[in-house]
């Protein structure tokens, strides 16, 4: 019996001190100290011996068993140790390595192109107002001189949310409620956005952004408008870009015109950009229709006034020479981080 413990003891001995990990430590704690282990199975032979021999024999068990769990201990010490060693070792930090660089954002085109527009006009001496995108249908249409019967009111491209309620398809709404105000004289660009019901391609979408331009003021003339106009495109695309106006209808304004610029591009020779033409469309503009005026309250026989729109899409498009709108829309960080 005592060359079985000490066979026991050694064997345990051995397989602590070869133990790699606190889980094979554990496993020889089962195997030896456990309720089936091998010490505990030589205690339950007891019965066997002679019982001169058993105070001796079960002095011999309880030895082996505190010098094995003594061993086991202090090795599971030394693990734990390590472990905590190593662990320190993964969370310190070199506070002399540089930092990490943080991802950053990127301005998206539409955003550079309307503070640019906001930065030219604020220049100039313009207030910068913004209006509700849910519409009533009065300020929408009607007081801009858009008729019931109007064609632009039809359903196919207007959302409606009832019968007197829209979304806005144009942000010239908010230059009446400005002219409700009386406060006169008025100097304003209104950006927003605005929604059309188009289908989504390379050049339309249901949903893009317009900058709206009205000053109302006394001896206002179609000169001033185009001095303005070609001073703000000279701002945008460059010094030497010449404008070109050509007449046009729209219901809020009488007389009207489309404006063209000179390609950028080609310097007005004619390219690829601008379709062979040598100019670019950009936007609409007029005198304000005396009809709108009298209906927000002003007297047109004291006071005029021009307005224009463009859609900021279209300058950020044309500024930077993208040829799918879609890109716009799609939060592709490769796209925006050219920005």
């Amino acid at each position: 019996m005592k060359d079985k413990l000490k066979s026991l003891k050694e064997s345990a001995l051995a397989q602590i001190h070869g133990a790699q990990h606190l889980e094979a430590l554990n496993d020889v704690r089962v195997a030896f100290l456990g309720k089936k282990g091998e010490l505990t199975s030589v205690l339950k032979s007891m019965k066997d011996v002679a019982p001169e021999d058993r105070p001796k024999i079960g002095q011999l068990v309880n030895e082996a068993r505190e010098e094995i769990e003594k061993i086991l201990e202090e090795k599971k010490v030394a693990f734990e140790k390590k472990l905590r060693e190593e662990k320190m070792k993964l969370e310190t930090i070199d506070v002399t390595l540089p930092a990490k660089k943080p991802m950053m954002g990127h301005r998206h085109p539409n955003t550079i192109a309307l503070e640019e527009i906001q930065r030219i006009f604020i220049g100039m001496g313009y207030e910068v107002v913004e209006g509700p995108e849910v519409e009533y249908d009065y300020y929408n249409f009607e007081a801009l001189n858009i008729p019931a019967n109007h064609p632009a009111k039809d359903e196919q491209d207007t959302f409606y949310i009832n019968k007197n309620i829209v979304l806005r398809t144009q942000t010239s709404s908010t230059q009446v409620h400005e002219m409700e105000k009386g406060k006169l004289p008025i100097r304003m660009i209104a950006p927003g956005r605005v929604y059309r019901s188009d289908e989504v391609d390379a050049t339309h979408s249901p949903t893009f952004h317009q900058v709206e331009g009205l000053v109302i003021d006394k001896n206002v003339t179609f000169a001033d408008l185009k001095g303005t106009l070609q001073q703000f495109a000279k701002e945008i695309f460059g010094e030497d870009t010449k404008v070109k106006f050509r007449p046009h209808h729209f219901p809020f304004t009488e007389p009207s015109a489309e404006m063209d610029v000179s390609c950028f591009k080609c310097g007005g020779k004619g390219c690829r950009f601008c379709k062979g033409e040598g100019w670019i469309e950009i936007l609409g503009c007029g005198m304000v229709h005396p009809h709108v005026l009298e209906m927000s309250g002003i007297d047109p026989n004291e006071y005029v006034g021009f307005a224009f729109g463009v859609g900021l899409e279209r300058i950020a498009l044309l500024k930077y020479e993208i040829d799918d709108m879609r890109l716009l829309y799609e939060n592709d960080v490769r796209f925006l981080k050219q920005f």
